[in-house]
């Protein structure tokens, strides 16, 4: 009985969202007049859609509420979504060009293959997307939504291209969008200590502009991350133990939706209790729902003092134990990061920084704040280091070596990868646990590393339980690729055992799907599917990645 319900329901979301015409964005007002009565027309095209869009979901919700977890779709092939044929797709790019100018929309292989490949990620796929194109302002966004919809043609953001795990790459090829051109600070509200930016806002860039109004944006991930992406994955960076993660920072979004509506999330004030909380559904969802195309961000002051400082440390235990315990007193250190030894030996192998340093496991601290409040803060932290059989601390002794004690940390991944030989690759990913099983985690997981001969460190965002793996192997190696592979998945699951999370800040893109249904349950799983087909029936949003279309 159940199964005849769940086909009946499945039939009955396929007729509803078959309905869903793909509407166009004009200029609307509330009613629409008959042309014959004058009288004022309630079901409007705008109306419709969305009556017909909450019915699909709404139908998809009752079926899926009476599937047992024996029958779900995620151990199964996903059904392929039905999109729009060769031709269907050539039609859409002839459209765009015509509207929005020959060089807004390229078909060169080089192009395409940069925006379906990347030599970082873990995961690689043959398929490459069939276009990519360069919009300017977000009324061209919604122009790309609108035609994209309308042909049934995949759409997949991208920002700067250095997300790990395949979150730009295009599985069902259409077309990529790049935010290249929108890469403006648009205002800069210094007394409301607010920013507004386009996606391709690089962080640091952001930082250099604004710096003269003594404030700054505190979310410091890869040196090559962009804004737009950083909302995508709700990233981090090496001060989120003391100032949070993307999603802390980011006030309200415009985004453009699958049919090409363009909303906006909030107005600009820190606090609203007004209605849902649509800012952070779209943070972190890794553009299956929407375009992001303006942000506004929070801004923090920048401290009055800041030091920087690295000490040693004989195991890699022993740094967690000292990491877990300077949480624990409650000292508020502005970053507190991990590297293992075979880190730092990586880190002088490449060249990446001036200084040779010492290979074994390391923390580097950042403290900021009143210079009263950072001594203290230095003298804690050396005490329970020591406790923990931490070395002498190296300090930085003005801003220059500061950055080059600090870009040993931000270099790390850039610092492997410098280490590849033809054919050799890197899998770098990411879990995050409770802060007291930290330590065990990341003294497990590199036991079992080193069992299997595998050349990979450990560093991380250790204060607030955020570790990664990052693994140099031979790809034409079958054997060791598997190895690679299992070493990531024991990690990832002994995370979940732990009650943590597959990933902390990369996101779930390709390769954690099935990591991200252990981690939540099918259920949980579905009401996600469910808020997408009401934003996005035909799954044209970035499709494949955080979770498989239903059966």
């Amino acid at each position: 009985m159940n199964s005849l319900r769940a086909n009946f329901f499945a039939r009955r979301l396929r007729q509803a969202t078959s309905t869903c015409a793909a509407p166009r964005i004009l200029a609307r007002t509330n009613t629409t007049l008959s042309a014959q009565s004058g009288k004022a027309v309630f079901w409007t095209s705008q109306r419709v859609f969305l009556f017909t869009s909450f019915a699909a979901s709404l139908t998809y919700l009752i079926g899926i509420s009476h599937v047992t977890p024996s029958v779900q779709p995620w151990k199964t092939v996903p059904r392929v979504p039905s999109y729009g044929t060769k031709r269907d797709m050539e039609k859409a790019i002839l459209e765009l060009r015509l509207a929005l100018g020959e060089d807004s929309i390229s078909t060169d292989d080089e192009d395409l293959r940069m925006h379906g490949y990347s030599e970082w990620s873990s995961i690689n796929i043959d398929q490459l997307p069939v276009a990519v194109a360069y919009p300017r302002s977000t009324s061209e966004v919604s122009k790309i939504a609108q035609t994209c919809h309308k042909y049934r043609m995949p759409m997949v953001p991208y920002s700067g291209g250095s997300s790990l795990e395949a979150n730009f790459s295009a599985p069902y090829g259409g077309m990529s969008v790049d935010f290249t051109h929108m890469d403006q600070v648009l205002q800069l509200h210094e007394d409301d200590m607010d920013v507004v930016v386009q996606p391709s806002v690089p962080w640091m860039s952001l930082n250099d502009q604004i710096k003269g109004s003594g404030l700054f944006f505190p979310v410091d991930p890869g040196p090559s991350a962009r804004i737009g992406g950083m909302v995508g994955t709700s990233c981090s960076g090496t001060n989120a133990v003391r100032y949070g993660t993307m999603k802390d920072w980011v006030v309200n979004l415009t985004v453009v939706l699958a049919d090409g509506t363009v909303i906006k999330t909030r107005r600009r004030p820190r606090k609203s209790s007004a209605g849902y909380n649509l800012t952070n559904l779209f943070v972190g969802s890794e553009g299956t729902l929407g375009f992001v195309t303006e942000i506004t961000l929070k801004l923090a002051v920048i401290p009055q003092e800041t030091s920087v400082a690295v000490v040693t440390f004989p195991t890699i235990r022993d740094a967690a134990a000292a990491a877990s315990n300077i949480m624990r007193a409650g000292i508020p250190v502005a970053a507190m990061e991990l590297m293992d030894e075979v880190q730092m030996d990586v880190i002088n192998r490449s060249g990446s920084t001036k200084k040779k340093w010492k290979e074994l496991p390391t923390l580097f601290f950042k403290f900021s704040g009143t210079k009263a409040g950072v001594r203290e803060n230095v003298d804690m932290v050396k005490a329970i280091s020591k406790r923990n059989k931490g070395g002498e601390f190296d300090f930085a002794t003005g801003p220059v070596e500061q950055a080059e004690l600090w870009s040993a940390r931000k270099e790390a991944l850039w610092s492997m990868l410098a280490l590849r030989k033809e054919g050799s690759e890197v899998w770098s990913t990411d879990v995050a646990v409770p802060l007291s099983r930290l330590p065990d985690i990341i003294e497990v997981s590199k036991k079992e590393m080193d069992d299997l001969g595998l050349f990979a460190s450990v560093l991380g965002h250790i204060g607030d339980g955020n570790f990664h793996e990052s693994i140099l192997y031979d790809a034409k190696d079958p054997k060791e690729r598997a190895a690679v592979e299992a070493c990531i998945h024991k990690m990832v699951d002994r995370a979940l055992e732990m009650d943590g999370t597959c990933t902390g800040e990369h996101g779930v893109g390709l390769g954690k799907k099935d990591s991200l249904v252990k981690e939540l349950g099918i259920d949980t799983i579905n009401v996600m599917r469910c808020i997408k087909a009401s934003l996005d029936p035909h799954w044209l949003m970035n499709p494949g990645k955080i979770m498989d279309m239903p059966k």
